[in-house]
């Protein structure tokens, strides 16, 4: 079979879906190729995959016997049909994308969050709670580098196992999703001592949790040691905070020795030159936020 693919969202990060896909076609003897509708010609089947609501839909016509769609995209919240089983355990295709795979794995050791935040679909899209998925080797083979996509991968149960995996590859872990900084104790701090990470990062979405975070934030320094360059804090603003609650978190932060990074919930409902979008500008450029102690004497 002629087998097309098409990421909808672009190629500027990884398709797991994709690369298993495109795995489990060449296994059966398929061919595989990115859908090119001016070069492809006819296609026995296409796989559509949109991640993101606000990526805009595939314009061009497909020349194919069947075209499956799937992807948080296009079914909101659920994602729609889930890759069945003999698919979604196989090793993914890497050479998709040469270009961020390079000594690099990507996938989820966990799947699921009991946060249940409302501004996050992972709990209604994987559940309320977190479980173990996969083990290191389903997606990793000897790659320097492990990008892990879990949303909460210190809630699972099977969290001391997991983290044991990634102790023992001795590669670079990412925790690109953060971890909970709730959920963080003595024991698991200990364990992320002992894995390869050039930074950690956890959020203070919610300023109310302030009484909480504060003090597991002060602990894990404590125990680490770490300063500012190894532990980063993202900071969610434009969602049920005011200026002066995201004031007082970016300066709580800075004492306690984490670098804030903003993230501005829906950026785009708010003006250039909204008082959000300028803190945003100053925290997340690290020479200016260094060099400018207080927000009100910053100039863009």
């Amino acid at each position: 079979m002629k087998i097309g693919l098409i990421d909808v969202d672009g190629h500027n990060f990884v398709n797991l879906p994709l690369m298993k896909l495109a795995a489990y076609h060449k296994q059966q003897g398929d061919s595989v190729e990115w859908y090119q509708p001016l070069f492809s010609g006819h296609m026995d089947k296409v796989y559509m995959s949109k991640v993101f609501t606000f990526s805009p839909d595939y314009q061009y016509y497909i020349e194919a016997d069947e075209v499956i769609k799937s992807g948080t995209g296009y079914y909101y919240p659920d994602g729609g049909q889930p890759l069945p089983t003999e698919v979604e355990y196989l090793y993914p295709d890497y050479s998709l994308y040469p270009d961020q795979t390079k000594d690099t794995a990507y996938g989820f050791l966990t799947r699921g969050c009991p946060r249940g935040c409302p501004f996050c679909i992972v709990g209604e899209k994987e559940g309320r709670c977190s479980v173990k998925v996969a083990d290191l080797s389903t997606f990793w083979r000897e790659q320097r580098n492990i990008v892990l996509l879990d949303p909460n991968i210190t809630a699972c149960p099977d969290w001391k196992e997991l983290f044991q995996q990634l102790i023992d590859s001795k590669a670079w872990i990412n925790f690109s999703q953060g971890l909970d900084i709730r959920l963080i104790t003595p024991e698991k701090t200990e364990m992320i001592m002992q894995m390869k990470m050039k930074q950690v990062h956890f959020a203070w979405d919610n300023y109310a949790d302030k009484d909480i975070i504060i003090p597991k934030l002060r602990e894990f320094k404590k125990i680490t040691g770490w300063d500012k360059r190894k532990m980063a804090v993202y900071v969610l603003t434009n969602y049920d905070s005011n200026h002066l609650e995201d004031l007082d978190r970016i300066y709580r932060l800075k004492i306690l020795g984490y670098h804030p990074y903003i993230m501005v919930y829906e950026k785009d409902s708010l003006p250039g030159k909204h008082v959000t979008r300028q803190l945003q500008r100053w925290v997340n450029n690290r020479r200016i936020f260094e060099t400018t102690r207080q927000f009100k004497d910053y100039n863009e």
